[in-house]
């Protein structure tokens, strides 16, 4: 609205410039002309308000639409932010959110150094490696046998103390598990630099595991108490993958006294072999129990046979006498039957019919 009336007030300023410059030019071409061109003057004054008012409803016209643009403009733009800041604000919780997740992470994260870093020291020191291993193995002897298959910390004949003791019958019998492993050579090994250095320290790795299984054999394979062969337990994929790889005259060399090599997975297998013998001899067992339970059931069968056949004999007898009962009562019937027929009268005893002779030879053979 403002602009519409700057633009009329210009107009007016514009219509009384010309009439100043007409009055100027009457008065320099004289009065005769002066009374025609005000008439002209006064149409184009005319005109010039008339289109002053058009333009100046034009205009107003244009700063009406040119508000409801600005207005139209202005609620698109705060919807539009609107929208945005909530867009914005739920990318910021969701970020937020991820953010609390990276800080679990990076959480976990930092534990798990620390717990590699304590895992670290374990290995380092022989003891605690060891110890290590014990509990590996009996996590791993635990899942997979019965608690009466093995012994832990078990003392031989010759008071070494064996990690673990397998429980077997014979044959194999007891077999040894050590769970005691050479970690320091291996670790220079996967260390070393280059090729003269990874020669010397194969060499070292190689003496250090054939001495270990050199001190299995002679400690924990004892005739008459333990199985002719025993287990090197190696916590570590890695150190047993290395051995069969690159260390082939080191496996020969267990071989040779029977002193097998087992990593956590291989360990595994034996378990599961060891618990299938298990079974099987404790079937075996079952079996001669069910072999001496059938042969005493056949005893006592023999023995029933027998008694069923004297009892039979007794019914055979039982038969017999009632048989024999029957002919007496029949006999008792038909002579009661005579006897009825007899007729007393006055006459004699001598005047008494005589017998007939077909009734006592009939009596004579019947059974009594």
């Amino acid at each position: 609205m403002e602009m519409g009336v700057s633009v009329a007030a210009v107009a007016a300023v514009a219509v009384a410039v010309v009439a100043v410059i007409i009055a100027v030019v009457l008065g320099t071409r004289g009065r005769a002309e002066s009374a025609a061109q005000m008439a002209r003057f006064g149409d184009v004054a005319e005109q010039l308000a008339g289109r002053q008012a058009e333009l100046t409803g034009r205009l107003e016209q244009t700063q009406t639409g040119v508000n409801e643009r600005l207005d139209s403009l202005a609620k698109r733009l705060g919807d539009g932010l609107a929208q945005q800041t909530e867009k914005t604000g739920e990318t910021l919780r969701v970020l937020h959110e991820r953010l609390a997740v990276i800080d679990a992470a990076q959480k976990n994260i930092t534990e798990l150094s620390t717990q590699m870093v304590g895992l670290q020291d374990i290995l380092s020191n022989k003891q605690a490696r060891g110890a290590f291993g014990e509990v590996q193995l009996q996590d791993l002897v635990t899942s997979v046998l019965p608690p009466s298959a093995y012994m832990f910390q078990a003392t031989l004949g010759n008071r070494n103390r064996a990690d673990c003791l397998l429980k077997l019958p014979n044959p194999p019998g007891a077999i040894v598990i050590d769970a005691k492993f050479p970690l320091e050579s291996y670790a220079a090994l996967r260390d070393a630099d280059d090729d003269a250095a990874r020669v010397q320290v194969a060499r070292a790795f190689s003496a250090d595991v054939l001495n270990h299984v050199r001190s299995i054999a002679e400690k924990y394979v004892i005739p008459g108490e333990t199985a002719e062969s025993a287990l090197m337990f190696l916590p570590s994929e890695a150190v047993y993958a290395e051995l069969h790889a690159n260390f082939r005259n080191v496996i020969e060399e267990s071989y040779r006294r029977r002193v097998w090599i087992v990593s956590p997975t291989t360990l595994w297998a034996t378990l599961n072999t060891v618990r299938a013998v298990l079974k099987d001899a404790r079937m075996r067992e079952q079996a001669g129990v069910i072999q001496v339970e059938v042969r005493s059931m056949a005893e006592d069968v023999g023995r029933l046979d027998d008694r069923v056949g004297k009892l039979q004999r007794h019914f055979d007898q039982a038969t017999e006498d009632v048989r024999q009962i029957r002919i007496s009562t029949e006999k008792i019937a038909r002579r009661a039957d005579r006897i009825d027929d007899i007729e007393f009268g006055d006459d004699s005893a001598g005047d008494l019919p005589a017998a007939p002779a077909d009734r006592i030879a009939a009596n004579e053979t019947e059974p009594s």
